[in-house]
């Protein structure tokens, strides 16, 4: 990961710019580097990933026009051939400096073109106004806030803008902003065609899709691991990859030290694709132990996100402290095309589809907010191969009735396009999905839930909760991780849309936590 942060108001002192920059400096430990344009202020902390050497440092400067991203741009070996062909020459081997000659040659229609995890701000020198874009999913952060003079800003996390702006907001994911407007250049919950595919047909692509999606993430000039948590999804972009690589893979995994549902499932892929593995064993004081910094680094009071952060930050911490990784490929983003525990209860294929597509235009705020943030503030990068815009864009066509869990089996397509493979064990393959932070530990939740238990009494929580006409805290824990929040990131809770939670609307939906444990059909999930 790296960290951007620009300011459009040239009358702020350099000084006072590095300090609203150092706020981020984990997400980018490398190197710092600051420059004034002639509107303002450009800075970038860099975690060198591709072209490691100084020559790949931010900003990129073209003419009068200057660049800063943070991203991953796919295939952009071919980009650069195609610019070198109209004769534009480039200093170093990092894939963002093929931004300001695609933005010369076709402004910003260049941004619905990319195949990237991509946040960036252009500043184009010749009109005197700052673009910036987000990547279609939002895996890249990117907030924005106006000052008290209404110059505004732009930042990789919202704890650049804390006590600058009034109100900071997550920059919207498949837009650009030119001319004071934010233009949507991609949505990728609008389904132009319906596929017709037959089911093998689905599977088969679902199958190459993925798999090349994997590919395009295994390129790195940095050491790369993964995370395993022995689920299908991790477990399935550690198959594969195994099978991309000439050594074994380095793998993690984190459970409780009491009731670890994962690591046997864990080690057992592990075992299968030969990965040098690794075990990182955690206590409820290490839980507990975690929350501050958990949410500060999050900025979220979202109690599924709180939960299921504290494993992924500790490991992650685990991972920045005892080795030289700096890149780590992850499996979210497939529950929400695929469908969680409690989508077994759509009532209809149209609501099974309009609920994957609320999920896929929020994930920035939820799951993929909480993979950036738990592995950048440990100074790494994350990949997300089931968010390759190629594998979502077809994901979404698919008929719907397709989708829905009439298998008998939650995600059957994307189980039964890897069946004849044998890249992970069928076993695991076929297991039923168990939450996150139960995998963890079933009394990973449990503690988080007792611990709050103890921090009020019921009249103290019944007058506080009411504090916050925002996203009213409902359980003891809601208001603990609303109230640290507040901490750091004060009057700022509707950069978070609501909680996380199942459909309500929905028979056997109508739940008090967002676990899938306290679903009706979580049966063996959590065994």
């Amino acid at each position: 990961m790296c960290a951007i942060l620009t300011y459009t108001r040239q009358s702020v002192r350099e000084e006072f710019f590095r300090l609203i920059l150092e706020k981020t400096h984990s997400r980018g430990p490398d190197m710092t580097r600051v420059q004034k344009v002639e509107d303002g202020w450009m800075g970038f902390n860099r975690l060198s990933i591709m072209g490691l050497n100084e020559a790949g440092m931010q900003p990129f400067n073209l003419g009068k026009n200057s660049v800063l991203c943070n991203g991953e741009l796919y295939g952009f070996k071919d980009l650069k051939n195609y610019l070198k062909g109209l004769g534009y020459t480039f200093k170093s081997e990092s894939d963002c400096e093929i931004l300001l000659p695609l933005y010369e040659v076709l402004g910003t229609r260049m941004f619905s073109l990319l195949d990237a995890e991509f946040a960036c701000v252009i500043y184009d020198g010749e009109k005197h106004e700052f673009i910036a874009a987000r990547d279609p999913i939002g895996i890249r952060p990117l907030y924005y806030g106006y000052d008290s003079e209404g110059y505004i800003l732009f930042a990789s996390e919202p704890k650049n803008l804390v006590g600058l702006c009034r109100e900071i907001k997550p920059f919207p994911p498949g837009h650009y902003y030119e001319d004071g407007k934010f233009i949507c250049y991609r949505d990728m919950t609008k389904v132009k065609e319906v596929s017709s595919d037959s089911l093998e047909k689905i599977t088969t692509k679902i199958h190459d899709k993925l798999i090349n999606g994997i590919k395009k993430r295994l390129d790195a000039d940095a050491p790369m691991g993964f995370l395993l948590s022995g689920g299908l999804d991790s477990s399935l972009v550690c198959g594969v990859a195994a099978s991309m690589s000439d050594k074994p893979l380095e793998t993690f995994a984190i459970g409780m030290d009491i009731d670890a549902i994962d690591l046997k499932y864990a080690r057992e892929v592990a075992d299968y694709i030969h990965s040098n593995h690794h075990e990182v064993i955690i206590t409820k004081e290490d839980v507990i132990g975690a929350l501050d910094p958990v949410i500060h680094a999050l900025g979220t009071y979202d109690i599924t996100t709180i939960r299921a952060s504290i494993g992924m930050y500790l490991l992650c911490k685990w991972i920045h402290e005892n080795t030289d990784i700096k890149v780590i490929l992850t499996g979210e983003i497939s529950d929400e095309l695929f469908g969680y525990k409690y989508t077994d209860f759509a009532p209809s294929a149209e609501a099974f589809q309009e609920e994957a597509a609320k999920r896929i235009r929020e994930i920035h705020m939820y799951d993929v907010l909480r993979a950036d943030r738990c592995i950048s503030v440990n100074s790494l990068e994350a990949r997300v191969p089931f968010g390759d815009l190629d594998f979502v864009d077809y994901v979404m066509s698919i008929d719907p009735g397709k989708k829905l869990n009439t298998y008998g089996i939650g995600k059957f397509l994307l189980r039964h396009a890897f069946e004849k493979d044998e890249f992970i064990p069928k076993s695991i393959l076929m297991r039923e999905k168990a939450a996150f932070s139960d995998a963890v530990g079933h009394s990973l939740r449990d503690d988080l839930m007792e611990y709050a238990e103890t921090k009020y009494t019921d009249d103290e929580y019944s007058k506080r909760r009411w504090d916050y006409e925002h996203a009213t805290p409902f359980t003891k824990e809601s208001l603990l991780y609303r109230e640290i929040f507040e901490k750091y990131y004060p009057g700022q809770s509707e950069m978070v849309t609501d909680f996380w939670m199942p459909n309500r609307s929905w028979k056997g939906c109508d739940v008090n936590d967002p676990s899938a444990r306290v679903l009706s059909n979580y049966g063996d999930s959590g065994k």
